[in-house]
């Protein structure tokens, strides 16, 4: 398994400033074949600092959920550090 690309990413309005809400299409490769599955995610800034990554699939993957969110989780945090994420 393989994450490409998180693509058409939009930021949802949301009153909390600390909670950022966003959808998009995440590009899959799995076994050499690339599919894509929509899903929304937030980033909630914790008190401590720290950014806590919620993810919702919104499509049935057939793939282990467990190490996909890990792998999900790592590429949406490096989006956010390196402020490719829609403001």
């Amino acid at each position: 398994m393989k994450i490409i690309e998180i693509k058409d990413i939009t930021r949802k309005d949301y009153p909390i400033y600390y909670r950022r809400l966003y959808s998009g299409t995440v590009v899959l490769e799995l076994v050499n074949k690339p599919i894509e599955v929509p899903l929304d995610f937030q980033i909630e800034q914790k008190p401590t600092g720290a950014s806590e990554i919620g993810i919702k699939l919104l499509q049935v993957v057939d793939y282990p959920l467990v190490p996909l969110y890990k792998e999900l989780k790592n590429f949406i945090g490096a989006l956010d550090s390196e402020g490719k994420l829609p403001n």
